[in-house]
């Protein structure tokens, strides 16, 4: 006799369907898995056996081979538990083939029978919705996240015992449609003022207001202390809220690394890794999507970026120009998307105190020369916008902050109009200034005369770099919706080129 269940694993940003094929004959008692299986699911025969029989069904006395198909596929993971328990269910008559007919099911079991909740788990309910399952059944934890793939009915379980007697109608399990009012909604949690607690540098929020408008990438540089980590910890509270989409995509990223398998991501991610960090961690690898991934849709702060390995910046390269990266290994190509704001900060030189009034910098001209080359010109052309920040006096700082200080409000208040002039520009949400390419720079952004000029001009004067050129127009677009104009005036262009310096 033959069962057959169906079910699906995560494949980097996708899922691969796979049959769970059982064969039960007789002989010596014995319980094999074939079918590129790793150690991990060669393990299940063990957790799979003990789940079945502390669930108070019976386990077969015959030899039981489990085939998983297709068999060049590599199968990682505890996910196909679930439906190698059900094989075996079938193989022994406990459960019929109809029962499971044009059902998916995944999950992990443990040894008392429980359905432990899986990593990846809206990549494999949209492999199943794409396949046309009627349904699926999915560990009860996973519910939430399962939930925002719409046009396919997910149930959630809680053990094996369940799932059996959900499959012979003798009860009703928990649907997907139960929990999208409780997890789908609007940022969450109180909004911060950051913002209004920063003494002094007015360019330098200025600059902040501009980048995330647009979603440009920026450079900060300055002494110690001046408050450029505060600077990229406020920017946190002035980013606009997450779409539905976006929603989805963060929070099938951050499931397939494992960090959240039963909560929907509702907020922006804001990723610092430490300059520690290898290269693996930060661009991703056949383990999972890194930092740039985890970044989607929101921050990657780094650091003092020169203190970074070169191997790791030069990295950044691609995925900053094509917001997504592109893992290959010997066996498979992975593509994660990674649509983040860079945010960086560094020194002007190693001790920090380089152009500072009031400390002495103790550098050597080549240890200064060396410390700001590490960021290579290919890389930092990729930066929109470099700023320097000053150390704020201690007059500054000794000063009272009125308590009606509402910057960050009428900052954010900005941030969300310009966002909406971009979107009503480019027709759809998600959609930057930043994200255009040369081509659609040249096809949807108007300069005024002079504008124009003055960008010809500086351009020769400043030798900026074809990248640098259509960067300079894009940041120069979101000042100019920040101001709510039609066109980009000569005023916005020369904002945008104070912006541009090495």
């Amino acid at each position: 006799m033959i069962s057959k269940i169906h079910s699906i694993v995560p494949y980097g940003f996708e899922g691969k369907l796979v049959e769970v094929e059982g064969d039960a004959n007789r002989g010596l008692p014995a319980f094999n898995i074939v079918g590129m299986a790793n150690k991990t699911i060669n393990e299940a025969k063990e957790r799979v056996r003990s789940a079945i029989v502390n669930s108070e069904f019976c386990f077969p006395d015959k030899k039981v081979t489990i085939n998983l198909a297709p068999a060049e596929l590599l199968k990682d993971g505890a996910y196909l538990d679930l439906p190698i328990a059900l094989a075996i269910l079938v193989l022994s008559g406990q459960l019929i083939q109809t029962d499971v007919r044009n059902k998916a099911f995944v999950g992990e079991l443990s040894l008392n029978g429980e359905i432990k909740p899986i990593r990846g788990i809206i990549n494999i309910v949209e492999a199943a919705k794409k396949a046309s399952y009627a349904e699926i059944y999915v560990p009860i934890k996973n519910l939430p996240q399962a939930s925002l793939v719409p046009g396919i009915t997910i149930y959630g379980v809680r053990t094996l015992q369940e799932l059996f007697l959900a499959l012979k109608n003798q009860i009703a399990l928990a649907t997907a449609d139960e929990h999208n009012d409780a997890f789908i909604g609007p940022n969450s949690g109180p909004e911060g003022s950051i913002l209004d607690h920063i003494r002094g540098q007015k360019i330098a929020k200025r600059a902040m207001e501009i980048a995330i408008a647009g979603h440009h990438n920026i450079l900060i540089s300055g002494p110690p202390g001046a408050g450029k980590t505060l600077l990229a910890k406020a920017a946190t509270n002035l980013l606009p809220a997450l779409t539905p989409d976006e929603m989805v995509e963060i929070t099938k990223i951050y499931s397939i690394a494992g960090i959240s398998t039963d909560e929907v991501v509702t907020r922006r991610p804001f990723r610092s890794p430490h300059h520690s960090a290898s290269a693996t961690s930060i661009i991703g690898g056949a383990n999972g999507p890194g930092e740039i991934s985890l970044a989607h849709k929101g921050i990657l702060f780094l650091d003092e970026i020169p203190e970074f390995p070169r191997t790791v910046l030069e990295a950044l390269r691609q995925p900053l120009e094509d917001r997504t990266i592109v893992i290959s290994r010997a066996n498979r190509k992975t593509i994660y998307p990674a649509d983040f704001m860079l945010v960086a900060t560094m020194n002007p030189c190693p001790c920090g105190y380089l152009g500072d009034p009031t400390h002495e910098c103790k550098c050597t001209e080549l240890q200064i020369q060396n410390y700001q080359k590490k960021l290579s010109g290919p890389l930092f052309d990729r930066i929109d916008m470099n700023i320097e920040v000053e150390r704020v006096s201690n007059e500054d700082l000794r000063a009272p902050i009125s308590a009606s200080t509402n910057e960050h409000t009428v900052v954010k208040n900005t941030i969300t109009e310009a966002i909406s002039h971009q979107k009503a520009r480019f027709g759809r949400d998600g959609v930057y200034n930043s994200s255009l390419s040369s081509f659609e720079v040249s096809q949807k952004l108007k300069l005024a005369p002079k504008a124009e000029k003055l960008l010809a001009s500086a351009s020769e004067g400043l030798n900026l770099s074809a990248r640098a050129y259509f960067k300079t127009i894009k940041v120069a677009r979101t000042i100019a919706d920040l101001d709510g104009a039609e066109i980009i005036e000569q005023e916005h262009l020369a904002e945008a080129l104070t912006f541009r310096r090495r």
